[in-house]
Formats: structure tokens, sequence, C-alpha cells
């Protein structure tokens, strides 16, 4: 079930104007390069930036997402049309051969359940051609970076075209173990309307995470650290292994 920021109408047509600094994506880009991919597979692809910004430089791209207010964003964007667009998730997909993989920002930690986790795993194999590769990112649980989500921290006031002055701010209300629940709150001065979103987020080890590539059929070629955030952020990246490399 996706969260609210993502599902509501309103909601996820803030969420672009709420994060427009989305350099966070570039080192993607460059890895899309590096590999030389000509077709990608975004999951969890959201307001489809990422997407679009693959999408402009000639290569193919399907974004999938389960949030169909989110994939609706982001087919009206410019470019849009450049796109598959499938609402729905990567544990049943359309038959693909793709060179790359992507789960970007939060989507990786967004997959709570480890039984719906490594579905998603399987799905992204599957949609690889052989000696493709999957990257995605997740925080460094040893980090602790719910410990800055706080409404002192967070509190804004931002204004929306077509939407006025919009006030947010986020709050933790549990923490669990590797999981991570908090609240964004959503007030709009036009009509005063207040609207919340919930969401938890899964804080895996790295050794996690490379177990649970490898279970999936994956070979762990590297962990980095994200560019833009070194020491908080591992960026994992795996690869379909080519049965043809071994004969």
């Amino acid at each position: 079930m996706a969260d609210e920021i993502f599902v509501n109408p309103r909601l996820a047509a803030l969420y672009d104007p709420l994060d427009p600094d989305r350099g966070d994506l570039a080192p993607y880009v460059r890895l899309a390069e590096e590999f030389g991919a000509r077709r990608v597979l975004d999951i969890g692809c959201g307001t489809g930036v990422f997407a679009l910004l693959l999408a402009e430089r000639g290569i193919e791209v399907v974004g999938v997402d389960p949030a169909r207010a989110s994939v609706d964003v982001a087919r009206a964007k410019p470019g849009g049309d450049r796109v598959r667009w499938i609402c729905g998730d990567a544990a049943a997909l359309p038959p693909l051969q793709v060179d790359l993989a992507t789960m970007t920002a939060n989507a990786a930690q967004e997959i709570v359940d480890p039984d719906d986790w490594q579905a998603t795993l399987r799905g992204a194999y599957a949609a690889l051609r052989p000696g493709g590769h999957l990257v995605f990112e997740t925080r460094d649980p040893a980090r602790r970076a719910w410990e800055a989500w706080n409404r002192e921290t967070s509190h804004r006031v931002t204004e929306v075209p077509g939407a006025g002055p919009v006030e947010t701010w986020v709050d933790v209300t549990e923490v669990a173990g590797p999981l991570v629940s908090f609240r964004w709150t959503y007030v709009f001065a036009a009509d005063g309307e207040v609207l919340t979103s919930d969401s938890t987020l899964r804080f895996r080890e790295r050794q996690e995470a490379e177990e649970d590539l490898r279970t999936a059929g994956f070979a762990v070629c590297e962990v980095r650290h994200a560019p833009d955030r070194p020491g908080r952020e591992f960026v994992f990246i795996a690869r379909r292994p080519d049965p043809a490399e071994f004969r």
C-alpha cells in the first residue's frame, strides 16, 4: 500500500514543488552512461523525474510504481509520452530485457516486508538481460538519520503554483528495530485543509542487503557511497550473471 503523498492526487501534485532539487539523481544518470544502458527499468518511478531525465537522453525507459496519482503526474509531464508507464510493482511486470534497473531515493527502503522485498528483487532480476545491472540506495542505519526528522528542523511554508502557500513538517511516530515510521503534515492556506501522510522505511544493514541480493540470484559487484551524501548512504550495484561467460 503506497503512502498518501503518492496516492492522494492533491498531495501527489505537491511532490515535485516541495522537493525541487533532485541532484541526487545525477549519479544514477552517470551510472546509466557508465554501463552503456539503452533500456532502463525505473522501479518506484513516482512522479517520473528520473525516468524523464533518461528519456531526454534517448534511453528507452519503463517506469513502474503502485501509486496511480504519482504515475498520472509523471505521464502528464512534458516528454511523458517517451516513457512506458506501468501502475503496479516489479513483482508482476510484463516480459522485459533491460540493461539497467534502478530504485532511486527511498524506493528500496519503502519496501518494508521481507517477502515483498524478495519479490521485488526477483522481479528486477527477471526484467534484466543477462549481464544487466541493478542499482539502488539505502541509508546507513548507523547514521540514525531519523533523529533529525522533527517539526523543528523540517517546518516550512512553500508557495506552490496553483495551490498557494502550503505548510509542511515531519514527525517520527515510531522506531521499531529496522523500521522507522513518520508522518508528514500538509496544511493548505487556500482552504485550510490539513492532510497527513504516514510512511515507514526499512533501514537495512549492508550485510543484510547483500545477502538479499545473492538470494535473488544477483552477484554483488560493488557498494559505493552516494557522492552527494558521503558516509550516509549505501549504493548497491549488483549484476545478473550471464551464463555465457562461464561456457
